[in-house]
């Protein structure tokens, strides 16, 4: 099927490329390393038959599947030729700790703090199972487990449990997973219905994308279909979170106020964009409403929304900023590590608490790094300096962050560090016929 027709070959991509995830739901993070080619080949083999593609709307255990991605290090250890490993993106080559510092990953984000064994080159394999609830959840670990028992080869080093609420709120009490981009091919909605689908080489590696390119690792039969991946473990502070709204804050509805400016939506997910002065639950709940806005007309100086509020940052829609916008669009999820705070409480009780965040797309530069380094880390994309995302930026304390107003802009205090990286990896995702290439490489 030629990639010029646009024509998504779902029955080859991972389902957890495409797919949202269930709500509520389930997750586990399972690394592996290789320390026998073969067993990680037979890995790769056992992993084809495991995987649900994206042609498959409900799998055999319902809103469960499992998706298996590696990393460059993974690829070497499985005995791709290093010729074939040089078409993959650059940065994938060197790695998410090598990145560390384009990234904002300094100080105790950085990789000298990472939780071992994430930024080694013992990272291989990662497999991710998702599950509308840990029962069902279990039932797909268990499922997927003869693809890795018995593989004395093949080395599980590290493990992540994590979890959507009900509420679907992260550990801030945000709605979180609001927004999400339509794909053309895909036959997923949009969440926004005033954005235009995006081409599927966006998103999945040998297709055209926004500028007429397409984005392919050789062999085609490898990288055909797949897609690069981003796992990230934040930790979230959310007693010094919830200490500087309380701080920074006139009263209750101010301190309320404060929190949606910073992040431009409620807690409730309601956007200031649709609902400027009050929240608005039945809004925030509304997936149909709460995520269709855009910024030119109705707001282009950040009266209502700021311009460096989080969820502008993270995609500026059609306002005036430098760059082409469509080109750094993402699919993003997200889900929480460890258990709540609890309400009310402002010191931190020293457990570890946070988000698992996850990118998927084809192009790592300017997606995911260039959002991160330069909507998320810097403001002069949209003409404010140097100032950094309120929420999840690099703070060292010394920048803060200005809520335009009439007639006199209010600034807030310094910002400390909210989130914290604990690590991450760069990683492939693979098509199922490329995980049997995998499975069938030969020396």
């Amino acid at each position: 099927m030629s990639a010029l027709r646009g024509a998504l070959e779902l029955d080859d991509i991972q389902r957890g490329v495409l797919s949202p995830r269930p709500t509520p739901y389930a997750a586990t993070y399972l690394v592996f390393r290789i320390d026998d080619r073969a067993h990680g080949r037979e890995l790769m083999r056992r992993a084809s038959a495991v995987v649900t593609s994206a042609a498959d709307s409900v799998s055999p255990l319902g809103e469960t599947w499992v998706s298996v991605a590696v990393t460059c290090h993974g690829l070497e250890a499985l005995g791709v030729p290093s010729a074939l490993l040089e078409t993959f993106a650059w940065e994938f080559r060197q790695g998410m700790a090598t990145r560390a510092r384009a990234l904002g990953d300094d100080g105790e984000s950085s990789p000298a703090h990472w939780e071992a064994p994430l930024g080694t080159p013992d990272v291989h394999v990662v497999l991710t199972a998702v599950a509308p609830d840990p029962e069902r959840l279990q039932t797909a670990i268990d499922r997927a487990r003869p693809t890795y028992d018995q593989l004395t080869g093949v080395t599980a080093i590290w493990r992540q449990d994590c979890y959507a609420l009900p509420t679907e709120t992260e550990h801030f009490g945000y709605h979180d997973g609001v927004s999400h981009p339509a794909i053309e091919g895909s036959g997923i909605a949009g969440s926004n219905q005033l954005e235009a689908p995006l081409k599927a080489g966006e998103f999945v590696l040998g297709y055209q994308d926004e500028i007429g390119g397409i984005q392919t690792p050789r062999p085609e039969v490898l990288g055909r279909n797949g897609s690069y991946a981003v796992f990230r473990k934040l930790h979230q502070d959310v007693a010094a979170f919830r200490r500087y709204l309380r701080q920074a804050a006139t009263g209750p509805e101010d301190e309320e106020l404060l929190a949606a400016k910073i992040m431009g939506r409620w807690r409730s997910g309601a956007p200031l964009a649709l609902s400027p002065h009050h929240d608005d639950p039945a809004l925030g709940a509304d997936p149909g409403r709460r995520n269709t806005f855009l910024y030119a007309r109705e707001d282009p100086a950040g009266f209502i929304t700021p311009g460096g509020c989080h969820i502008r940052r993270a995609n500026p829609r059609d306002a005036s900023v430098a760059g082409e916008v469509r080109l750094h669009r993402m699919i993003r999820r997200g889900a929480v590590y460890g258990p709540p705070l609890p309400d009310g409480v402002l010191d931190d009780d020293g457990v570890d608490r946070g988000l698992m965040f996850a990118f998927i797309g084809a192009h790592l530069g300017r997606q995911f790094e260039f959002v991160q380094s330069q909507w998320m880390n810097d403001s002069v994309f949209f003409g404010a300096g140097d100032a950094k995302d309120p929420v999840a930026g690099s703070h060292d304390g010394s920048s803060d962050f200005t809520v335009p107003r009439r007639p006199v802009r209010r600034r807030l205090p310094p910002l400390p560090r909210f989130v914290v990286t604990r690590g991450g990896e760069y990683c492939f995702l693979p098509g199922l016929r490329a995980l049997r290439w995998l499975g069938d490489l030969r020396d």
